[in-house]
């Protein structure tokens, strides 16, 4: 009998010890597929945001192969994909982009609220294409500073067809076709026009007025020969058919900037939107050499993040604001 008591204690330990284990396997799995996974939604929320797994993988400092890990964490703890796969492409599916678009908003909050938290003041970042920045923003930015000095103001490149990232930017001024859909802000016009220096002008010794006219000036393109093959169309009535219409040969310029320094420098006659020149008509540094306008369907607009901290949203109405108020007072002049 002593000896069955001794054993009973043994017996016991090993029924127990199977069971806590279960249990313990059992509470580690239910914990892991109700807490979120937040590593591996804030990598998705990479990927998404920079359209690859590589570029996610070098803006969190990990390896690709991690991203990867974490990904398929957040699939399986979703239990459904979120990518579509097609070897090694892949593509959001559309409840993955809605899940994205969440997480930008959620993370950006969470980003401004640490900020708060540790008392660091958030900069009002604006970014704008090369030709808003250099001939409407920066001229007239002092103007901003001086009326709201405690607004700390960061500009940057936005770059012309590409999407905006709201999750860097506040605020960005964009040269479109068809308005863009979210907090998009009609900004100018973006009808183009013929000019050229005084310089330039005076070596024709006239106004043009047709093809061997401009052709004499010199041709200065903006990326492409359309918008002067489709002007000087209209001159002399030669068909718009790009295959029928000659071509008119110049130097190319990639980036509007160059392409309006070219034309200060008197290169040339350049068709440059009305918009971005105005300072240069008023200070006789460019003359229109055509009253008439070239319309291609494309104006600025001015885009707001709906995502960004309340301190920052009301910055940014503030310098909306200003901006609209100094175009009226452009429009008016011009």
């Amino acid at each position: 009998m002593t000896r069955l008591r001794a054993i009973k204690p043994s017996l016991n330990g090993l029924v127990k010890r199977p069971f806590f284990t279960i249990a313990s396997v059992f509470l580690m799995l239910r914990c892991t597929m109700t807490t979120l996974p937040l590593n591996a939604l804030r990598a998705f929320e990479a990927v998404a945001r920079l359209g690859s797994f590589r570029a996610a993988a070098e803006a969190l400092f990990v390896t690709q192969s991690a991203v990867s890990h974490q990904i398929r964490n957040v699939e399986d703890w979703l239990g459904k994909p979120l990518f579509e796969r097609e070897g090694n492409r892949t593509r959001l599916l559309p409840h993955g982009a809605d899940l994205a678009r969440s997480l930008a908003g959620s993370l950006a909050e969470i980003e401004a609220a640490c900020n708060r938290a540790r008392n660091i003041s958030q900069a009002l970042v604006i970014a704008a294409i090369p030709s808003v920045a250099m001939c409407w923003l920066i001229p007239r930015l002092s103007r901003f500073r001086t009326s709201h000095p405690e607004i700390e103001i960061r500009i940057v490149y936005a770059m012309h067809g590409r999407e905006v990232n709201f999750h860097d930017v506040h605020l960005a001024f964009v040269f479109s076709k068809e308005p863009p859909t979210i907090g998009a802000h009609f900004f100018l016009g973006g009808q183009s026009m013929p000019v050229c220096s005084p310089s330039a002008l005076a070596r024709l010794g006239r106004k043009p007025e047709t093809v061997a006219d401009f052709l004499t000036l010199r041709l200065l393109h903006d990326g492409t020969q359309t918008g002067w093959t489709n002007w000087l169309s209209l001159l002399d009535n030669v068909a718009s058919d790009p295959t029928l219409a000659p071509t008119y040969e110049g130097t190319t310029f990639e980036d509007f900037n160059l392409l309006r320094a070219a034309a200060l420098s008197g290169q040339g006659v350049a068709l440059c939107p009305k918009a971005m020149i105005e300072d240069d008509l008023k200070s006789g540094g460019l003359v229109q050499v055509s009253p008439r306008l070239q319309d291609d369907g494309f104006n600025y607009y001015l885009l707001s993040s709906t995502t960004a901290a309340p301190i920052v949203t009301r910055q940014a109405q503030i310098f909306q604001e200003w901006a609209m108020s100094e175009r009226e007072d452009l429009l008016k002049t011009s």
